[in-house]
């Protein structure tokens, strides 16, 4: 059923929903165009939409190739939507689901083009704060690039921005004396959330980087690197691990993936400098078959911080893997949101003794570490090795004996 937004735009046609609103195929003024409704919840809060929309400017100056550009923000009554180009495609989380990875060629193209949407985006001062496959869309319209991969654009600016308002506390009474104890929290992807966000520090343009790396290593490996289990043990990871290489990348590609995984953000590179270093490699992938591995085993982690409650779901509500509703209450759809709100943990909690590596790729094939398969691997090198000494022993004998003669 049609509705108005505002009073230039109708919207015709749910494309999806998520925890923070819902996707219209619409119509305005210019013609076909997608209108994201934000939650009323979020639009009633008066404060939280001050925010947004003094970000106005900012979203209706990003004009870029690979940005899906906002053409306006809507403010009427409880609604309170942007709309935006339609883009006619899918997103990359879909085609991940259908794919599992891509080539190295299709990977790093699609990377690049979101590198590039990334470099206009923090030379105008915008930090998109929520880079991931769900925010990343494939213009099927337009001609494919290297690879085979269509067109990437990178959309989704500002709404993380507005889900983090801080809320409004309670204040004391005057002249109490009593203090209001700040609960600090953190907002994102569990699975593409740069270290920093994690210890608490404001969210400067290298994240993007983080996420967006995040993002290139899962297009190539189907996982991401430290993704796997609860929410509070994929924060962890992000802060006390090292990425584990895999197995068959080229290793100029490697060396990018882990400069801009870097725990430190200023090691990162930044994103002119990362859509530079990817089109050079693009050259030498084409071709390249998607690599052969298996997802590590995912183990237990020690420190979970304490989640956001949820309500019980069904089977087909539950989200995939590190899948939680930004906002409280709502069930994830195939859009799958997957924001999750947590306390940022303590520097106790996160130090978990000294840095380690992070679970480490298996060659396709390969048994799982420890399991049963993995064992009975290990005793028959054992028997081997110790058949081949023993056979060393004996003609040793027989030489030392024959010359003995």
């Amino acid at each position: 059923m049609a509705r108005r937004i505002g009073s230039r735009y109708t919207a015709n046609q749910v494309l999806g929903r998520g925890s923070a609103g819902t996707v219209w195929l619409g119509e305005g003024p210019r013609g076909p165009v997608a209108v994201k409704l934000l939650r009323e919840d979020l639009a009633e809060d008066r404060e939280l939409v001050g925010r947004f929309v003094q970000e106005r400017s900012a979203l209706l100056s990003l004009n870029h190739p690979h940005v899906v550009g906002v053409q306006d923000l809507v403010v009427d009554g409880t609604d309170l939507a942007l709309v935006m180009d339609l883009v006619r495609g899918t997103d990359l989380r879909t085609r991940l689901d259908h794919e599992r990875r891509l080539t190295p060629e299709a990977a790093v193209s699609i990377t690049a083009d979101v590198a590039d949407a990334l470099a206009a985006a923090h030379s105008a001062g915008v930090v998109h704060r929520d880079v991931k496959p769900e925010n990343v869309l494939l213009d099927s319209a337009a001609p494919p690039g290297p690879g085979g991969a269509p067109p990437a654009l990178l959309t989704d600016f500002g709404i993380a921005k507005l889900i983090d308002a801080p809320s409004r506390a309670p204040q004391p009474a005057a002249g109490s004396g009593a203090r209001v104890p700040s609960q600090r929290r953190v907002i994102g992807t569990p699975d593409y959330l740069a270290p920093e966000l994690v210890e608490g520090l404001p969210a400067r343009a290298a994240v993007d980087i983080y996420a967006l790396a995040t993002v290139l290593y899962e297009l190539l490996a189907g996982f991401t690197p430290f993704g796997g289990g609860h929410p509070g043990a994929v924060l962890r990871r992000h802060v006390t691990e090292t990425v584990a290489p895999l197995p068959g990348i080229p290793d100029e590609l490697w060396q990018l993936v882990l400069q801009c995984l870097a725990k430190a953000p200023a090691s990162r590179l930044r994103a002119a400098e990362m859509a530079t270093a990817l089109r050079e490699i693009l050259p030498d992938l084409k071709g390249m078959p998607r690599l052969d591995v298996d997802e590590p085993h995912e183990p237990t982690a020690a420190y979970e911080p304490d989640p956001l409650p949820e309500p019980a779901k069904t089977p087909e509500e539950r989200p995939r893997r590190g899948a939680v509703p930004l906002v409280h209450g709502s069930v994830p759809d195939s859009n799958r949101d997957t924001h999750t709100s947590m306390r940022v943990p303590s520097a106790d909690e996160l130090a978990g003794g000294p840095l380690g590596t992070a679970r480490v790729p298996r060659v396709h094939g390969a048994p799982r570490p420890g399991s049963a398969r993995a064992r009975t691997a290990a005793r028959v090198r054992r028997l081997r090795l110790a058949v081949v000494v023993a056979a060393v022993v004996v003609v040793t004998a027989a030489v030392v004996g024959w010359l003995a003669l």
